[in-house]
């Protein structure tokens, strides 16, 4: 059994976790060493980070649950295929998470936080959107849901959504505010999480 279907092979079960306790434990490892912010910087985060937090784990929760929970929802066809899309979407948003924090350096927190003289970081995936590790972590997620292959477990990727958006309000209006029209510029040239769209 997987996800509350019969026929899933050992190796894609192992794979599957193996995958999603490295993306656990690499979050985890981010919150540890990012524990706090920097001693220069000013807090602005009104308690992003926690609705944020909550957003993306009770959406993996909810995904696996939500599979077990409603099995006549599963995709019939073509499970195999679905199930390695998955695994792909999990990878591509687990590397271009970590690229996009390896990209920001010292900018990067856990918790929304401006410091005097930031400078606007516009290399990497940073030069076509302005949240590249948020749109990792979303490409992550969905790849888990994906995993599950059941059309009510995609569902779930709106808890992931709403937090995002929350997140993402705060820390525009907060580097906007810190940084002014240099960062209101970038705005304008830029997308929040995909290239063109959006």
């Amino acid at each position: 059994m997987f996800f509350g279907q019969p026929g899933a092979t050992t190796t894609s079960v192992v794979a599957f976790w193996v995958l999603f306790y490295i993306w656990g434990g690499s979050e985890m490892w981010l919150g540890y060493r990012l524990r706090r912010i920097p001693s220069d910087a000013t807090n602005r985060d009104a308690g992003s980070k926690w609705w944020l937090i909550a957003s993306v784990w009770t959406t993996a929760a909810a995904g696996i649950g939500l599979a077990f929970g409603f099995p006549d929802a599963a995709i019939g066809t073509g499970r195999t295929e679905v199930f390695v899309a998955g695994l792909v979407l999990m990878i591509a948003g687990m590397a271009l998470r970590w690229y996009s924090i390896r990209v920001l350096g010292a900018s990067f927190t856990l918790e929304v936080a401006t410091r005097p003289g930031q400078a606007i970081v516009q290399s990497g995936p940073y030069g076509r959107i302005r949240h590249p590790s948020y749109t990792g972590a979303l490409l992550t997620l969905l790849g888990i849901l994906v995993c599950c292959a059941n059309f009510a477990s995609l569902a779930a990727i709106v808890l992931a959504l709403a937090g995002y958006a929350f997140r993402i309000t705060v820390e525009e209006r907060a580097l906007a505010t810190q940084l002014g029209s240099p960062y209101r510029e970038y705005m304008r040239k830029t997308k929040r999480l995909i290239p063109f769209l959006i």
